[in-house]
């Protein structure tokens, strides 16, 4: 059996591990690369292996970084089955279709305001190459067995990262390989607890925050204090957000808050047509989250929801105090770009970063304290009030991480850091290693293990 990690080795996007076995092979996960701009054209490439000869995939979640490359594998000639639970198909839908969307505008813009630097700009992928994946979804359900060969099968537990999203665990030639995913808190806002693997010979672990530790603060009372601030001040407060599962958990706060009367009466935006579909999924999948019913319907009346750009044109001139929320959550595209053009130069603005930055990303500048940013081609002073609240992350922290590997009856062989940029992952082999004594790799790009 050969492990190659294509992908989501020493950087946190762009997640593809191919297992084959005996003329099978299996891609766990399909992600897009984002952040910096070597990064992004490995997106341009093809895999190592023909796409026609990957039988199947299976997806941890919905998130671009894992689903997001699906239309370039099917447009190489990928013609298997793509195995997820059904809130993660219904939100890899959603991304691709968006994702295929922002790619042919931002391509159109780039042509008619010429600041590509090809002469023609192309899309990643078209809206009708999205499309093409959605009919090789299959659902599964959680805890159950999938066998996909006589001597593969895989189970799918639950992870705690966003809806839908699961640990992977693969029987191959007699061998327990346990792909993690992304893990999420124990205590999210939104998910139940990640559950843990008791038994692995080889662990695929993500170590995004592998050198963090979220502080014990209170995201729902930083929240209240950013707003009131900036309400005070005249200003708006445009909260970038991923529009599956960290849009829904800031939503749920602020509708805490306001029927708390804890922050005032203004706009709470949500400008978004990913995000309000998304909304729907919690909706047609209760159980697999921690909202009712009821809750659900309740906080959907609070919230201004824009899906039409000219509606987003209005609520950018619109002078009167807001709260928006707007993908995307690295302010790598989307809406978001559109209020920061108008915003980000303004002091009286407050900028409150909520997911994890990746390297590259123009949130990260932004968290790093940037005096400029670069959108649609242009140069914006940045003068607003850039803040992060950690505690709403969708990632565990180092804790959550090492506690996760806690119920193992006996240790791996080995257990492979990805998803991670390098100094995260090494620090967390060296935690593994005090805490546990397991034997930990941190993988290269394209390297490749025989197990």
């Amino acid at each position: 059996m050969k492990v190659t990690f294509i992908g989501g080795a020493g950087t946190v996007t762009g997640s593809k591990t191919l297992v084959e076995s005996k003329g099978v092979r299996v891609l766990i996960d399909c992600g897009l690369f984002q952040g910096i701009k070597p990064l992004r054209e490995l997106n341009w490439g093809d895999l190592p292996v023909l796409a026609s000869t990957i039988d199947y995939v299976l997806l941890t979640h919905g998130h671009l970084d894992h689903c997001g490359w699906l239309p370039r594998l099917v447009s190489q000639g990928f013609k298997g089955k793509i195995y997820c639970t059904n809130a993660t198909k219904d939100v890899s839908k959603l991304i691709l279709l968006d994702s295929a969307k922002i790619q042919e505008e931002e391509a159109r813009k780039a042509n008619k305001e010429k600041y590509s630097k090809h002469e023609t700009a192309e899309p990643l992928y078209t809206v009708a190459q999205a499309e093409k994946v959605l009919p090789l979804f299959r659902v599964v359900k959680t805890n159950e067995t999938l066998v996909l060969d006589p001597e593969i099968e895989a189970v799918f537990t639950n992870a705690g990262h966003i809806i839908g999203a699961c640990t992977i665990e693969l029987t191959i030639e007699d061998k327990t390989l346990v792909f993690s995913g992304d893990i999420g808190q124990d205590d999210d806002v939104l998910m139940f607890p990640p559950v843990k693997p008791h038994k692995a010979d080889y662990v695929f672990l993500e170590s995004t925050y592998g050198n963090r530790i979220h502080p014990e603060t209170d995201a729902k009372l930083e929240l209240e204090l950013y707003i009131n601030s900036t309400f005070k001040n005249g200003g708006t407060v445009i909260i970038p957000s991923f529009a599956i599962e960290r849009a829904q958990s800031i939503m749920y706060l602020l509708w805490k808050l306001k029927t708390e009367n804890k922050i005032p009466d203004m706009d709470y935006i949500v400008d978004s047509p990913m995000g309000v579909h998304a909304f729907s999924i919690f909706f047609d999948n209760l159980g697999t989250h921690k909202l009712s019913m009821e809750d659900c319907v309740a906080m959907s009346k609070m919230f201004v929801i824009i899906t039409d750009y000219k509606d987003t044109i209005e609520a950018i001139y619109d002078k009167k105090p807001k709260v928006v929320i707007a993908a995307s959550g690295m302010v790598t595209g989307g809406r978001v770009l559109s209020y920061l053009e108008r915003y980000i130069g303004l002091s009286e603005t407050t900028v409150v970063l909520v997911g994890y930055q990746a390297e590259g990303t123009r949130g990260r500048k932004l968290l790093e304290g940037a005096l400029d940013v670069k959108i649609h081609g242009k140069y914006y002073a940045v003068a607003a009030k850039i803040v992060e609240i950690e505690g709403l992350s969708a990632h565990g922290d180092q804790m959550d991480l090492l506690n996760w590997l806690s119920k193992l009856e006996k240790p791996p062989k080995k257990v492979f850091l990805v998803h991670g940029e390098n100094q995260p992952a090494d620090e967390l082999r060296i935690k593994i290693n005090e805490h546990y004594g397991f034997d930990c790799v941190i993988p290269l790009m394209g390297q490749e293990f025989d197990l």
